[in-house]
């Protein structure tokens, strides 16, 4: 058996350990033992002696010894279950919260002797122990303390205990991965010793101690290493090199109103590299809101084409895809033929463009998801652009880049910043362009924070706006009204400014039709309404030049990041723009520093940095949710040296092209993609 093998297999391996048990921690979302291995104890209990029922803390965390005598389960679903007890011939009630029945009966059985421990409290002159714990089923204890889990209802500490101590006993010592000088940084900390402290101790009291910091080293070097494997792998890849004419590029250039920035120049130059290789480009280009990647990313499908390839554009929306297609028919001349593929394409037109796509009569395709379909066919695709895709996981984009063949480049891009940690994290299999300058011709949007009893000031000044030819977004938290939240809904905020901006508002929100959203999107874009009312589906990549002021209604209710990217809805023209963050004035400490912060800062990598500062890693613009690949113990702001560290010692793998391995446990265990198989 490989060292690996054992900690990767399924818990019945444990002895035991039954399908019941099984199913309980899956619950837990606990497949494997080396899952189990990081559901660390969350504090120590206190065995060796139980608390008497004289001495108890309230508001204390406490074991004590006590017989039931007595359950009590109302009907009424809200109420609690309670069970009266007796400890040293004082009543105590033990109460639960959410627990169910027979649970309850398990592990507190009538008129028998327990050692049990939670939280205490004390109600109607009678003390109470909330959701508490079985330590032992016997009255003599335990003549040891034991550490205490967050554990799911059917799994008692002291059986969880004792399969925690079996594992221990049970895993193979792992061959050791790292090298003796790097190890020396960890005060020479091996892995099987680190795996086992973490467990013996309080996460608190092992904060800085060289076995953590082991540990989440080893977390995170896995998942640069993979990133880089995959990247290496790509570019091992050889392709045919596209040729390029420099004058046909400048010709388009000097079609435009403004002048490219420094980044911008130096992101067509990185991507022009990439396509004039035999190796595969499979890059980002990390902008702000605003910071002009499209144009980057139309010179690039230019070259592509003028070399005899086609081109598929990839957006998250059809209203971003019918603006992407408009102002690339204005941009290209006639000699390059474009389509536009969304939902909205009725089926014998979709049908026409699915064959000149196979034909190689469309040299241009811009559309959603749906580009990538199987029924979808080029005849010679040589470069894949998406656009706004932070979504995407590192499976997803390995797949993405075999889609087209080994001619096939791939640019993805982002108007997301985020930290440099996050950053090498996310993106690490890829090249990575950043482009933070904006176009001259873009005026910094100034950010103002107003009271809602001002709300009367803010509508005057929308009206002046109007009248100026401008546009206005008024974005809402909710959709519907809410007895519970006290926040503003985008139904009720439409219906209140009808009567100040005449009947011209939209409303947009994400239970709206597709067709109707599109409606309203398009009448905005046309300026047949004022002013749209919208939740935050406005957030990303929709072009609005006539739209000069947003107005964020409860703005302490958003992450700094995702308030830069709403306002970065506004200021798309050249026209001075302004967003209004409305809050009431009962606000955090947290959420004042969030919105002095956006009030003082425009440059979206630095906004992201201070966001994650405030709200902690994989918060930031719904990351979370986003299947982005989370760590179990590493943190980007707080671990920031061991990334660093971690990033030069694959640099120096890199560089030294080094087997890989002595690396092969370390890989196999912290593999969370499931694609080393293929790179090692």
């Amino acid at each position: 058996m490989q060292d690996y093998e054992y900690l990767l297999s399924s818990l019945d391996k444990i002895k035991g350990i039954g399908n019941k048990t099984i199913q309980l921690f899956l619950r837990k979302k606990i497949k494997t033992i080396f899952d189990l291995l990081w559901h660390l104890p969350i504090s120590k209990i206190e065995t060796s002696k139980t608390t008497d029922i004289k001495d108890l803390q309230l508001g204390k965390t406490q074991s004590i010894k006590l017989t039931p005598l007595k359950y009590n389960f109302p009907r009424v679903r809200k109420l609690p279950n309670k069970v009266n007890c007796m400890s040293s011939g004082e009543k105590i009630d033990c109460i639960f919260f959410n627990s169910y029945e027979g649970y309850i009966k398990k592990i507190l059985p009538i008129n028998q002797k327990v050692i049990v421990f939670g939280k205490i409290g004390y109600y109607k002159s009678k003390y109470q122990i909330t959701n508490p714990k079985l330590i032992s089923e016997t009255e003599d204890g335990l003549i040891k303390d034991i550490k205490n889990y967050s554990l799911t209802e059917g799994l008692t500490i002291t059986k969880y205990n004792k399969i925690i101590e079996d594992v221990f006993k049970a895993i193979p010592t792992l061959k050791e991965w790292h090298n003796e000088k790097l190890l020396k940084k960890f005060n020479n900390a091996r892995w099987n010793e680190s795996i086992k402290k973490i467990h013996s101790y309080d996460y608190e009291k092992l904060k800085n101690s060289h076995y953590l910091r082991r540990l989440i080293f080893d977390e995170i070097f896995a998942n640069f290493l993979i990133s880089s494997q995959i990247r290496l792998k790509i570019k091992k890849i050889k392709k045919k090199k596209k040729l390029f004419n420099d004058q046909i590029k400048n010709k388009y250039l000097q079609k435009l109103e403004f002048e490219l920035t420094v980044d911008q120049k130096n992101a067509i130059k990185d991507i022009e590299k990439d396509l004039k290789s035999k190796e595969r480009m499979f890059r980002l280009i990390q902008g702000d809101v605003g910071s002009g990647k499209t144009i980057v990313s139309l010179i690039s499908a230019l070259n592509t084409i003028k070399s005899g390839y086609q081109v598929a554009f990839m957006v998250p929306t059809e209203i971003l895809a019918k603006q992407h297609f408009n102002f690339s028919s204005n941009f290209f001349d006639s000699s390059i033929k474009i389509e536009l593929l969304s939902g909205k394409v009725d089926y014998s037109n979709k049908k026409k463009i699915i064959k000149d796509l196979e034909n190689k009569k469309i040299d241009l395709i811009i559309g959603t998801h749906s580009l990538f379909q199987k029924k979808i066919k080029f005849k010679k695709l040589g470069l894949i652009i998406i656009d706004e895709q932070h979504k995407f996981g590192v499976n997803q984009r390995k797949e993405l880049s075999e889609k087209g063949g080994n001619d096939c480049d791939v640019l993805v891009m982002s108007a997301t910043p985020i930290p440099r940690t996050m950053m090498m994290t996310i993106y690490g299999d890829m090249d990575i362009t950043l482009i933070k300058d904006k176009p001259k011709n873009r005026k910094e949007i100034k950010t103002y924070s107003k009271l809602d009893s001002k709300i009367n000031e803010i509508i005057n000044f929308a009206n002046k706006e109007i009248q100026n030819g401008n546009q206005i977004f008024w974005v809402c938290p909710l959709i519907e009204k809410s007895n519970k939240l006290d926040q503003q809904s985008a139904v009720e905020k439409n219906k209140f400014l009808q009567k100040y901006f005449n009947n011209r508002v939209g409303l947009i929100h994400g239970s709206i039709e597709k067709d109707k959203k599109n409606k309203v999107l398009n009448d905005f874009l046309n300026k047949k309404i004022d002013v749209l009312v919208s939740t935050t589906v406005i957030e990303v990549g929709i072009d609005f030049p006539n739209a000069t002021v947003i107005v964020i209604e409860n703005a302490n209710k958003y992450g700094l990041s995702q308030l830069h990217q709403l306002r970065g809805r506004v200021g798309r023209g050249n026209k001075e723009s302004t967003c209004i963050l409305i809050f009431n004035s009962n606000l955090s400490q947290n959420a004042k520093k969030r919105i002095n912060i956006l009030k003082n800062l425009s440059d979206g990598f630095d906004i992201s940095e201070e966001d994650m500062k405030l709200r902690g890693y994989g918060d930031i613009l719904g990351f979370k949710q986003s299947g982005l690949k989370k760590f179990k113990l590493a943190d980007p702001i707080l671990h920031r040296d061991l990334f660093e560290l971690a990033e030069a010692e694959v640099k120096k793998i890199e560089i030294n092209n080094s087997s890989l391995g002595n690396y092969y446990n370390l890989l196999k265990l912290y593999d969370r993609a499931s694609i080393i198989n293929d790179i090692i």
